[in-house]
């Protein structure tokens, strides 16, 4: 029996100003319309979550793809991982400078590699082998991120705030979806933090951390502090709550109370299983997401 596709999609948690919530609604809403149109389709999730997440990465509002945050050296450096349910085949590529969709990139490692990972310029050879055609890094730096890095770095130490904590943005990009074959899928990106150390990855393109897929338990994908979530494997967490029999609802909840007292760490998370029962959580103040079924569509900042 055909089963009812879900799209749930994320587009950064952190103390978002007012000024910049409507920027982030049309974006999470445009990556929910070319996600859905491929479920409606009759697509694969894992169809569904890449268009979503190329949406979000082709939008200079997020930190992903063009207008991602830049490292200490002002350069863009970007992780993806998409993950297939049915399967759990996966393809991740980390630090790549050159590539203006890395969820992209992912997916050609997840069909056409028997590895799982690539990173820096091994990634990008692989990405430009397999059809993918590269960008000058030049091509995904804005002038916002170039002043917002200028500023900075130009604080003494003691000015400098804690980009790790709440109140920094954290526009991370994220979908899980479901469907009409009741398979299930995740996919995130992300051009990390502000002033990052050149090589630094975060969790969003690691297995189990920042994304993850198993028609058996769950899809998730997270946004947020990465180093907390990384030493917790949170997504892969959240996973293994659902299939103990826990309401995706509850377990999104539950995975961002834990990150906040186990490591005091701050994010949100999308969580769906292959019953299309889903969760959106985070512990900061703003999260844009949106999600729609057959028989409900949203959007939003925030989510009780």
């Amino acid at each position: 029996m055909p089963v009812d596709p879900v799209l749930i999609v994320h587009g950064g948690a952190w103390a978002m100003p007012d000024d910049v919530v409507e920027a982030h609604l049309r974006g999470v809403r445009a990556a929910r319309a070319a996600g859905w149109e491929v479920l409606r389709r009759g697509g694969s999730a894992l169809d569904a979550v890449e268009e979503a997440v190329v949406v979000m990465e082709d939008d200079e509002t997020f930190d992903a793809g063009r207008g991602s945050f830049l490292n200490r050296d002002g350069k863009v450096q970007m992780d993806a991982l998409i993950m297939d349910g049915a399967t759990l085949r996966a393809g991740g590529v980390g630090c790549v400078e050159r590539v203006r969709n890395p969820v992209r990139a992912a997916r050609k490692v997840l069909s056409e590699s028997e590895h799982v990972y690539f990173v820096a310029e091994g990634a990008e050879k692989f990405a430009a082998e397999h059809g993918i055609a590269l960008c000058r890094n030049e091509d995904l730096i804005i002038a916002r991120e170039v002043e917002r890095l200028r500023e900075f770095q130009a604080r003494t130490e003691k000015e400098k705030p804690d980009l790790f904590a709440a109140p920094a943005s954290h526009d991370t990009v994220g979908a899980v979806a479901l469907d009409k074959d009741g398979n299930i899928a995740a996919a995130t990106s992300t051009g990390g933090t502000l002033n990052k150390t050149p090589g630094r990855v975060g969790d969003s393109s690691l297995i189990g951390c920042g994304c993850y897929a198993d028609n058996k338990t769950a899809a998730a994908s997270t946004t947020g502090w990465g180093e907390p979530m990384m030493k917790l494997v949170l997504a892969k967490w959240a996973a293994d709550r659902v299939a103990a029999g826990n309401l995706p609802e509850w377990v999104a909840a539950e995975a961002m109370n834990y990150l906040k007292s186990r490591l005091n760490g701050h994010g949100g998370m999308i969580l769906l299983d292959a019953r299309g029962r889903f969760g959106i959580a985070h512990n900061t103040s703003r999260m844009a997401w949106a999600v729609k079924t057959v028989k409900e569509e949203g959007a939003g900042t925030t989510r009780e």
